[in-house]
């Protein structure tokens, strides 16, 4: 059986994007979709609005929305943070951002089907984290209050 060298390596990484390779482009993919600001983005267009009880039937209507009802919907986020993230969305083709010539321009955005497809894997991260949530508060609480 013949061995790689590290170029190689790297080569093969850039075919088969194995995101274990250091070298592999679907780490910065990775890094991008684990973000807390693109999961909720992805949630909000998705039209995943507030807490859901579990075994709950989700709502799935994506819609487009204008800027400003992003940035009310997801508390804390800054303006550049969200600037940032919405283009960073755009230019992966998650998203699409539509330009109205009104007075003043409505700029609105919405899910691509590409973008759809990695909203249902987020919504489920975020369906967990709010599902768990009282168990993993107590976890923590168990293991500051052992821990010296």
């Amino acid at each position: 059986m013949a061995t790689t060298n590290a170029a190689q390596k790297r080569a093969q990484a850039k075919v088969e994007y194995d995101a274990f390779l250091a070298g592999c482009p679907s780490r910065q993919l990775l890094d991008r979709i684990s973000d807390k600001w693109v999961v909720l983005i992805l949630c909000a267009l998705g039209g995943d609005h507030g807490p859901r009880r579990p075994g709950a039937a989700h709502a799935d209507a994506p819609k487009a929305m204008r800027y400003s009802e992003i940035s009310r919907l997801l508390a804390g986020v800054s303006q550049k943070m969200l600037t940032q993230t919405l283009r960073s969305l755009e230019r992966d083709g998650l998203l699409t951002r539509t330009v109205t010539p009104t007075v003043p321009v409505t700029v609105s955005y919405e899910l691509t089907d590409l973008g759809l497809s990695l909203h249902r894997m987020t919504r489920g991260l975020r369906d967990w984290a709010q599902t768990h949530m009282a168990e993993v508060l107590a976890h923590r609480e168990n293991h500051d209050a052992r821990t010296p």
